[in-house]
């Protein structure tokens, strides 16, 4: 049968394209564009027909074409102002793909002639992705119930299975890899209660990559936001709901990373690609100097989402919700959450961000915001109210200075390892809204954190210019790779140090994917564009080990409420007890010297809760250290340097180099 346009068929109520009983309703949102049309491809990519949609009074291009079904692959062509220095940019011969198309047929690829000017009339359909119509499922997915996450594993698709040994084949790099035996028995063994896949809705490269032969890895360079890339579910978006569920048979939560805050169209010389061609003044914000309009750059990536519109709220709530609904996500990581309540500075009660709090689906789901941008006043951390968590960036940079030596960084840790009370204990807020990790991807991983003085991204192509300069890292002697035994040594002890200290915190722990196999990127810490051996895990050298120990100190933490337990530790008296009581290495307790200290090293941290009693010993010294210990019987629970004895002496007990301590009362048996 022929598709044909229902005369004055199309329905607004839903944006994209919609299965109905008379066939496709298609609904785009353009306040500018004078006509939008649907064009629809065969199998062999040639356009076959195209229809022109109705103009309605709330901007809604709609229209209904009859004998087309699941499966129909289409674009989009708008017509309108083409004035480039007023941000205008519409052009019939580019195709667009639709902001609410759920499934592509390909990966976005670039290419200069995305970009060319109206006046060169080049068709971009052999260049862009189509959209493939799919119908909506007849069972909404099902969640885990929301509950505050144990343990964050942050984790890239690719990076996570290409060279992992149980995901065999066409399954290395996808979705549907993950959901193998041996990889969900390692998040079991872990302990992880919540993977954080880093972003997966369809992305493009940056534009300077392609003649440097790399590719965008990580995926924050969206150009849609509800289909996933097509690398990473060939066969379609039902991929990531059989992982989901099989993630939640296993007790797991799956979390996305989402990029509302950008798009990969860029700034005026990207490609046009989607929203740039069909409303660009709606979908982006733009400042105007000397009469010609500039697109705003508070990402850094060359444009910014207008999250104060109505149209991008409505994109960005709906896309969230299809995630929760239909493919049976639990949550989600806001990358640069900030610009959700720009207006044009940040606002932690803006519209965007009432509405995802309001949502009787989203506010149901677990909430993480990364809370900053690179524009002006960008920096939020602690703003974003009971309904999210943070990522806390003061933790890392604190346990990293002090593990590093720096001076007068002894309160700095325990305020850190207490939860960073000082930011969150704010309006009813718990430690667990603060994010505790000590490398993600943007960044060093743990192993090269302590193997590299200095960044080395020269892969990437940019003279080590990118990425962050200031690490705080150190190189335990040596730069880089070394054979020395007792420099490779002191790394794995100051990593299993730092690890340590993560775990034995309050506030929610995150790892990133290798951390807990001594996995190396070959001293890049801005591996964004390299999806090869550098990213990827090498799971035959993993470190087994470390393995173990991540999976046992995370079941101590479960285990002793006493330092997992969500509440403020006040060190006030109750009941007769303190809850924390901060110990000199002599056995006193921490005076306003000691505080002041700027070559204090070593601390104790004395907790309890009802039953539950640890004392946790940080010693960054280099040299052992004896400790005397509250009166009574102790017993290890679990340490950082296991290859080391801690030897008890008349009440004392003497921590190892470079290590973490977690002391508990014996059990009646053991003693």
């Amino acid at each position: 049968m022929t598709p044909e346009l229902v005369p004055q068929g199309g329905r607004t109520e839903h944006l994209g394209a919609t299965i109905t009983p008379e066939g496709v309703n298609f609904a785009v949102y353009s306040e500018s564009a004078s006509c939008i049309w649907v064009c629809l491809f065969d199998e062999q990519d040639q356009e076959i027909e195209r229809f022109e949609l109705d103009v309605h009074e709330d901007n809604i291009h709609a229209g209904l074409i009859a004998n087309i079904g699941a499966g129909a692959r289409y674009g989009l062509r708008a017509d309108g102002p083409y004035d480039p220095d007023q941000g205008l940019f519409f052009d019939p011969h580019k195709l667009l793909v639709d902001p609410y198309a759920r499934h592509l047929d390909r990966v976005f690829v670039r290419s200069p002639r995305l970009r060319l000017a109206r006046e060169d009339a080049v068709d971009t359909a052999p260049l862009v992705p189509k959209a493939i119509v799919r119908g909506i499922a007849e069972e909404k997915a099902k969640p885990r119930r929301k509950k505050v996450p144990g343990l964050f594993y942050e984790l890239n698709v690719r990076g996570f299975s290409m060279r992992h040994p149980g995901v065999q084949g066409p399954l290395r790099g996808t979705v549907a890899g993950l959901t193998t035996r041996r990889v969900i028995e390692h998040f079991k063994h872990l302990g992880v209660d919540t993977v954080q896949l880093m972003p997966i809705a369809a992305w493009i490269d940056e534009g300077h990559l392609p003649a440097l032969g790399l590719t965008n890895a990580w995926g924050y360079n969206p150009v849609t936001y509800f289909a996933v890339d097509p690398r990473l579910v060939p066969r379609g978006p039902q991929e990531l709901r059989v992982m989901t569920h099989a993630y939640r048979k296993a007790g797991i939560n799956v979390i996305l990373d989402v990029v509302y805050n950008h798009t990969g169209e860029g700034d005026q010389q990207g490609p046009i690609l989607s929203m740039m061609g069909l409303d660009p003044q709606t979908y982006y914000r733009w400042v105007e100097v000397n009469g010609k309009k500039h697109l705003v750059n508070d990402t850094g990536t060359g444009n910014t989402l207008r999250c104060d519109h109505p149209a991008v709220q409505r994109l960005v709530i709906e896309s969230l919700r299809y995630y929760v609904e239909e493919l049976g996500v639990a949550g989600f990581r806001f990358d640069l959450a900030t610009i959700l309540g720009r207006d044009p500075g940040f606002n932690p009660e803006a519209e965007m961000l009432e509405k995802i709090k309001a949502d009787p689906v989203l506010s149901q789901v677990i909430l993480v915001a990364e809370p900053w941008d690179p524009g002006p006043g960008g920096y939020a951390l602690g703003k974003f109210g009971q309904e999210f968590q943070e990522h806390n960036d003061t933790f890392r940079d604190e346990i990293r200075a002090f593990w590093k030596g720096e001076g007068g960084k002894i309160g700095a840790l325990a305020g850190k390892v207490s939860g960073s009370a000082e930011i969150f204990d704010v309006a009813g807020r718990k430690p667990h809204h603060g994010v505790n990790m000590l490398a993600v991807h943007d960044g060093f991983t743990l192993r090269d954190l302590v193997s590299y003085h200095d960044k080395h991204n020269e892969a990437n192509g940019e003279d080590n210019k990118d990425g962050h300069n200031n690490n705080q890292s150190w190189n335990c002697g040596a730069e880089g790779e070394t054979d020395g035994p007792g420099i490779n040594a002191a790394r794995k002890r100051d990593v299993r140090a730092l690890l340590a200290t993560l775990f034995l915190s309050r506030g929610t722990p995150l790892i990133q994917q290798g951390d807990e196999m001594y996995r190396t990127q070959q001293g890049n810490n801005n591996a964004y564009a390299q999806d090869n051996e550098i990213t990827w895990i090498d799971w035959e050298s993993a470190d087994g080990a470390l393995v173990d120990f991540v999976a046992a100190i995370n079941a101590f933490r479960k285990a002793h409420p006493a330092i997992s337990h969500d509440h403020w530790l006040t060190g006030q008296e109750r009941n007769g007890v303190r809850d924390v009581v901060w110990l000199h290495p002599d056995g006193r307790e921490m005076n306003e010297g000691d505080w002041n200290d700027a070559g204090a090293s070593v601390l104790g941290m004395h907790v309890r809760y009802k039953d539950d009693e640890v004392l946790v010993w940080f010693n960054r010294r280099v040299e052992p250290v004896v400790a005397r210990l509250p009166e009574g019987d102790w017993a290890v629970g679990i340490q950082s340097d296991d290859a080391s004895e801690v030897p008890f002496t008349e009440g004392t007990a003497t921590l190892p180099p470079r290590s973490v301590v977690a002391l508990v009362r014996p059990a009646p048996q053991d003693q």
